[in-house]
């Protein structure tokens, strides 16, 4: 049992039987603007790029109705819009080469110089600017094998500490270098 007068309830049925769209007009004329705003198959146009249309084509509105219908007709610019494509991203795919997995995740060696890490670091200097250090440490025995610290993190900061390992490795030894 509905707990409403008898000719509200009436007047509720005789609203919901003839549902009539006052902005079914408007609403032609929004999708018409949005669709010459199409780049890509995506909306371009926003609510602040249609009023302005609107009110040439002789259509006057609140913004937040133009946004509420909008949203009704499903039109949003997918450009920026952080609810569709989430977030800018330079991601271009997988360039280069993926080296193969040798040690699976498995990093519990004990003979020294097979398993070596690295790793670049930002630190923050005292003067308010960064260094970067590149640093090899063996797996085994935890010591630093190679170690270089410079403004940039750049191929010769690498390179460095590349040169240093080199220095330092016995003969004979062919070590994997792990690095994420």
């Amino acid at each position: 049992m509905v707990d409403l007068k008898r000719a509200t309830y009436y007047d509720e049925r005789k609203r919901i039987a003839n549902k009539i769209d006052k902005y079914a007009d408007i609403k032609l004329i929004i999708k018409e603007i949005a669709e010459k705003g199409k780049w890509m198959g995506n909306y371009t146009y926003g609510y602040r790029r249609i009023l302005p249309l609107l009110q040439e084509a002789g259509y006057h509105m609140a913004e937040a109705t133009l946004r509420r219908l909008m949203s009704e007709l499903g039109i949003q610019p997918a450009m920026y819009n952080r609810r569709k494509n989430d977030h800018y991203s330079s991601y271009k795919g997988t360039i280069g080469k993926v080296a193969q997995n040798l040690l699976n995740q498995t990093f519990d060696t004990t003979i020294p110089y097979t398993v070596l890490h690295t790793d670049v670091s930002q630190i923050r200097l005292g003067n308010s600017t960064w260094a970067y250090m590149s640093i090899i440490l063996d797996q085994a025995t935890k010591e630093v094998l190679a170690a270089s610290i410079s403004q940039s993190p750049n191929k010769l900061l690498i390179a460095d500490t590349l040169k240093q390992l080199e220095d330092k490795l016995p003969e004979g030894v062919n070590p994997i270098i792990h690095s994420d």
